[in-house]
């Protein structure tokens, strides 16, 4: 089952019609201090795109916890990814901090923001907040073509309210469609 069925099956839950591309795998992985996180969390991945380039900049002795509510995608993962290092949880980014049960250095996030109600977004956001440590970074990605949209102008304004600092990425040409990626930082 590909992305793209899971996104005509379940459109609200996927939020992607095609995996996200290597580019923007590397654009959310960079500059985060993955090379030195301890525990790492990663909301909604999906097919693993993100999370392959996590794992690449993790230590060995770090941990990466991955939390994906499709089952299908949980499963696929589960299966695909053998590493020590990741546990693929299926579940809710809102209970974050009972999945992960520590606080986390970076969150990485493929969710579909959006598209999700605005409660069930700041519930997340709070999660978000709350498991990392201080100074701990958060990064996510917003496609270009919809970033001046209520929604998304709502949750740039969200994220800006929330973490001491933020910043957003060049745009991403080589990803379907093309996107950007906002970083920010939870206050010391």
């Amino acid at each position: 089952m590909s992305i793209t069925t899971e996104f005509l099956r379940r459109p609200l839950m996927t939020g992607a019609v095609a995996p996200s591309s290597r580019r923007l795998a590397y654009a959310m992985t960079q500059g985060i201090g993955l090379e030195q996180a301890r525990v790492v969390a990663e909301l909604g991945p999906g097919t693993g795109v993100f999370t392959d380039a996590i794992l690449a900049r993790l230590d060995s002795g770090a941990r990466l916890v991955a939390v994906e509510l499709n089952p299908v995608l949980a499963a696929r993962l589960s299966a695909t990814r053998r590493d020590s290092r990741l546990t693929v949880v299926r579940g809710t980014a809102a209970d974050l901090a009972a999945v992960v049960g520590e606080p986390v250095d970076a969150v990485v996030s493929g969710l579909p923001w959006t598209v999700m109600p605005e409660d069930r977004r700041g519930h997340i956001l709070d999660a978000v907040t709350d498991v990392l440590a201080p100074g701990g970074r958060f990064t996510t990605f917003a496609y270009l073509h919809a970033a001046w949209t209520p929604p998304a102008r709502h949750f740039a304004a969200e994220l800006a309210r929330r973490f001491h600092r933020l910043e957003r990425s060049g745009t991403v040409w080589a990803n379907l469609p093309p996107a950007f990626v906002h970083r920010a930082v939870r206050r010391p």
